[in-house]
């Protein structure tokens, strides 16, 4: 603990802290202790930036490209014996709130009526079936997710999947004016508490006791994703690659596009390789770590780390990741929540690593755009793996832009008769109240917008290519306009008909 570069108003502080703490009977001593030494972390003002001048690019031995890695074995024996080393972990304490969905977000429908949870353990009962091997799920939750998680996954009983669940550290929120635990001021609800950030996970697994428990069982590697990265499904290259080498700890790293700039990128730093985040840049070199140019590649927060080197990092408590502070208010109280990310562990493990891999392992769903993406024809379903189609030329996806209106989910949905085929889509930009018919296809440049009162339906097997529409609102009258290489169109019509 870091108690020792404390001053004596902090050391007071944190004395404090300590008993309100110790009273606290909702957590574990685990908890506790967790939570007081990340706070006495804080306190001592552990230095976030890094020295600008001692950044170098790491090598291709450090972040390994993709296409350099061996093909894996042919012999389906060889396989079930790398699988039987495996377990898939998935990081599941999200809400699905900011798509407008209450519970998990794991269990927000993606495709033909199946859920994020649904596909992952399809994908994983296809390769215990094909293989005859018993690669583990297991689901992290926080205290928000864990009794509707612990139904849901009742249905998947009679999957060949065996299924574990454990809760990541319950920390309380600190009132920012006395430093002093949200719970002791009387509020006894979940908002007097926070998940300190899927960091936790390597504590958290251990003080499971599922760490030791997959140890005990021969499992030698566990990939960490996120439960709405669709793209994250298990790859054998690299389960092969980090056990021939006995890398203890790999980050998947992709590609930077104009949308990533503000990712993590790893770096080599004084001899290792280290993840960079925007927080720890110095102001004057923001721009600089935003350029695709000079930091081209970000994470995607796909993990495979060795199990061995977990336990003994835990145990020695070495996992002294960047602690990101996280101000909020709560009922009018100004809290502070401190927590950590996974990534940022890379560098306390022993020859850790970087794959540069495709853009298809990262394909996450963040909000409506996402998944109208992933819905749309630009991708099929195979054995719950989601799989880009080959109709499409433009390597790169359609960056989607849909206004308020379509945030959540159930607005989403209901504005749309149907998915548009988007496989020849490069933008779409809708904004106001606009309705999509069944069948449309919209091709190239598209912008479709509603100014405000006026509303616009797009009729059913309406083909749009490098257009601009907009309907606006004159009097009694929604007046539309279409514009076509640069002229424009425009027609008048009754808005109480189809609004267009």
């Amino acid at each position: 603990m870091a108690t020792a570069t404390l001053s004596p108003p902090d050391t007071h502080k944190l004395s404090n802290l300590k008993s309100s703490v110790a009273n606290l009977n909702q957590i574990s001593e685990n908890e506790k202790s967790g939570f007081i030494n990340l706070v006495a972390r804080y306190l001592s003002g552990e230095a976030q930036y890094v020295e600008w001048s001692k950044i170098q690019t790491p090598t291709d031995e450090i972040v390994v490209p993709y296409d350099t890695l061996k093909p894996v074995s042919e012999d389906s024996a060889e396989t079930k014996m790398l699988l039987d080393k495996l377990v898939v972990l998935k990081l599941n304490g999200g809400l699905g709130t900011t798509m407008g969905c209450t519970g998990p977000k794991s269990v927000i429908e993606v495709r033909n009526g199946l859920t994020f949870l649904d596909l992952i353990v399809i994908q994983i009962e296809h390769l215990n079936n094909k293989y005859g091997c018993k690669v583990p799920l297991v689901l992290m939750n926080s205290f928000n997710t864990h009794d509707d998680t612990l139904k849901i996954v009742e249905k998947y009983t009679n999957a060949n999947v065996d299924i574990h669940t454990f809760n990541q550290s319950q920390f309380p929120r600190l009132v920012v004016e006395d430093f002093s635990p949200l719970p002791c001021k009387g509020d006894a609800g979940k908002d007097a508490w926070y998940p300190p950030g899927h960091g936790d996970v390597f504590p958290a697994l251990m003080n499971s006791g599922k760490l030791d428990e997959f140890l005990s069982q021969g499992k030698e590697y566990v990939f960490v994703a996120n439960s709405d990265n669709l793209g994250a499904i298990v790859d054998l290259k690299i389960l092969h690659h980090l056990i021939q080498n006995k890398n203890e700890y790999c980050m998947e790293v992709t590609p930077k596009t104009l949308a990533d700039v503000k990712g993590g990128t790893l770096i080599s730093y004084e001899g290792k390789v280290q993840l960079l985040e925007i927080a720890q840049v110095p102001d004057e070199h923001v721009n600089e770590f935003k350029s695709i140019e000079k930091f081209k590649i970000f994470n995607t927060n796909n993990l495979w780390v060795n199990l061995g080197a977990i336990k003994r990092l835990v145990q020695a408590n070495a996992l002294k990741m960047e602690i990101i502070p996280n101000p909020k208010e709560v009922n009018g109280v100004k809290v502070l929540q401190l927590e950590t990310a996974a990534g940022a562990a890379i560098k306390f493990f022993d020859h850790a690593i970087g794959v540069n891999v495709p853009r298809s392992r990262f394909l996450p769903v963040k909000a409506t755009s996402d998944l109208l993406l992933v819905q749309s024809d630009l991708y099929t379903l195979t054995d719950g793996f989601v799989v880009r189609n080959e109709a499409r030329t433009n390597p790169a996806n359609p960056t989607i832009e849909l206004g308020p209106e379509f945030k959540k989910v159930g607005d989403f949905l209901k504005r749309l008769k149907s998915i548009p085929s988007i496989i020849e889509l490069d933008s779409l930009k809708v904004m106001g109240d606009v309705w999509f018919g069944a069948d449309i296809s919209l091709k190239g440049k598209v912008t479709i917008a509603a100014k405000p009162g006026a509303k616009l339906e797009i009729p059913d097997g309406a083909v749009i290519a490098n257009k601009v529409v907009i309907a606006y609102k004159l009097s009694k009258l929604s007046f539309g306009l279409v514009l076509v290489g640069g002229k424009a169109k425009g027609c008048e019509c009754d808005p109480l008909a189809n609004g267009t």
